[in-house]
């Protein structure tokens, strides 16, 4: 049941039945008290037709009987009065049992079947990656429509997204959502549904482009063969990104993204004990000894750009940097833990889905010691148990552990598995998979040191794939791309206002073959120049909206 005024059909039906039989119990009731009370009190014999038609009448309020002249007799009254009674009390709860609800479902507003959209992005179903995709379609002003199977589900969207209720495995569905004339098709569900949504899509005969999102890379192939044009793999990228921070407490992990002529920009996250732990970024001075520059940085969930020069880092902080190769590597040694520099510490992975056991085959292949944590007992898995339990973690050397890359599939569960953690090796770095954006800040403040959520992660290279945007970097904090900004074309950065108007903020600018790194305030950009652009996902998608 989903509420107090919709029921399932057997429910229905159940409740029918037995309002039926009070009703006409209560009628047969009343039928032979009447034919007893008025040959008894009033001396008069009534058939039973006629006492059931005096019952009746009455009950529906449409007369007190035809033979209310003939009564003299207070019990008659009374039989009367309790008639009226029982009728009404009938009458009301037929109103909030049948009348309401079948007024409720006349005014919902039923999921359309079909739609006239053309050049539109087809996404099916709609999950949390979709919702990311979404947003980057809306902030570029491309149209989008979702293929919804679940007609509830497809009822409840409707209104907040545009959606067509119907079965992508089905050629008929697909038409009546004008695949036909859209742009791409992403195929968001499960790899076996997946698999059979591209060949129903490639029934169609038409030029749309296919998507299609893979959990095992096991399968990719086999949805290329079927005829996705691209397929996506966020989770293998995930695990290797997660891989990379866990490491670089033990293993210096150079994970920079190079834009050219030697720049490039990197997070460095702060470790505990650091030269850098505990100072504000003035008192820092990161410019004078590295000549890196912080455009932004991570506290507990929170991105900010620019930071003050009064803020304090500490052992959540991860800075957003730009520089030269050399730049960026002095900022990771003073960033790096002094009494952790030499040390050969462990990784513990917990969790060894698809993501862990990327993570863990990433961990493997740059020899860096590690433990895997899994409640199922396979081949990869050290230690059998449940990661919120702390003898399990005991069990896996958490005390002793460097870093902790938590990749569980249920948010709740890596929650609960952050503070237990956090409680047993507070020293210890924690990195941790999250599924949706929204668990990212309450993961922050369950100790974390570094979040990132799959459905970014996939809703990135999903909006690089179907737009003119390139995501640099869909891995990272902070999303990082290559745009056309014509509404830039002739001003100044001081005179846009980028960062207060949208918080993010122009990394660089590419204009021909050159890359200008000196963008400073008075830097003017100028028609056919390229940006590049570095903030949240709703930042981005405000300079997209506003300069795009």
């Amino acid at each position: 049941m989903a509420d107090g005024s919709t029921w399932s059909p057997s429910e229905a039906q159940r409740r029918l039945g037995l309002y039926l039989g009070i009703a006409i119990g209560a009628v047969v009731f009343y039928t032979v008290l009447y034919r007893w009370t008025m040959a008894a009190f009033e001396g008069v014999t009534v058939g039973w037709v006629e006492s059931a038609h005096i019952v009746v009448e009455t009950f529906t309020t449409t007369g007190y009987g035809e033979d209310a002249s003939l009564w003299s007799a207070t019990p008659t009254y009374l039989l009367s009065m309790a008639m009226q009674f029982t009728g009404v009390a009938l009458i009301f709860t037929t109103l909030p049992l049948f009348v309401v609800p079948l007024v409720e479902r006349a005014l919902e507003r039923n999921p359309p079947r079909e739609t006239s959209l053309t050049g539109h992005v087809i996404v099916t179903p709609l999950t949390a990656h979709g919702e990311i995709l979404i947003s980057e379609l809306e902030a570029k002003g491309i149209a989008y429509l979702v293929l919804e199977p679940d007609r509830e589900r497809a009822r409840e969207l409707h209104g907040e997204y545009e959606v067509v209720h119907g079965d992508p495995e089905s050629v008929s569905d697909l038409r009546a959502a004008n695949a036909d004339a859209a742009v791409a098709l992403v195929a968001d569900s499960d790899d076996q549904t997946n698999a059979s949504v591209v060949l129903t899509a490639e029934q169609l005969d038409s030029d749309v482009r296919i998507v299609s999102l893979v959990e095992d890379p096991d399968v990719a192939d086999y949805h290329r063969y079927a005829g996705a044009d691209d397929v996506v793999l966020p989770r293998q990228l995930l695990g290797e990104s997660l891989a990379r921070k866990a490491a670089s407490p033990i293993v210096p992990s150079d994970d920079a993204i190079p834009l050219g002529d030697g720049f490039e920009i990197a997070e460095v996250l702060i470790h505990p004990d650091s030269k850098l732990e505990g100072r504000t970024i003035a008192e820092c001075e990161v410019g004078r000894r590295t000549g890196a520059n912080i455009i932004g940085l991570w506290s507990r969930g929170e991105f900010v750009t620019p930071p003050s020069p009064h803020t304090v880092l500490d052992g959540r902080t991860t800075l957003l940097v730009t520089g030269q190769e050399e730049q960026l590597s002095r900022l990771r040694d003073l960033a790096r833990s002094e009494a952790r520099r030499h040390r050969q510490g462990r990784v513990v992975v917990a969790g060894h889905g698809e993501v862990g056991a990327t993570a863990a085959e990433a961990l493997t292949d740059a020899n860096v010691p590690h433990v895997v944590i899994d409640q199922r007992d396979e081949s990869g898995v050290d230690v059998v148990g449940d990661v919120t339990d702390p003898e399990t973690l005991r069990r896996a050397g958490i005390t002793d552990a460097e870093s902790v890359l938590i990749a569980l599939d249920d948010d709740t569960t890596a929650i609960f598995a952050t503070l237990v953690v956090e409680r047993l090796a507070p020293d210890a770095e924690i990195i941790v998979r999250a599924n949706d954006a929204a668990s990212v800040p309450k993961i922050y403040r369950a100790g974390a040191e570094y979040v990132l959520a799959l459905s970014t992660v996939s809703g990135r290279m999903l909006a690089s794939n179907l737009t003119d945007e390139e995501v640099i970097a869909p891995q990272s904090q902070v999303e990082i791309v290559r745009v056309d900004a014509p509404g830039l074309a002739g001003m100044s950065l001081a005179d846009a206002d980028v960062r207060a108007r949208t918080g993010s903020t122009v990394l660089a600018v590419e204009r021909g073959d050159d890359l200008r790194t000196d963008v400073g305030p008075e830097f003017t950009v100028r028609s056919g120049d390229t940006v590049v652009v570095a903030g949240t996902d709703d930042a981005v998608n405000r300079f997209n909206e506003t300069f795009g």
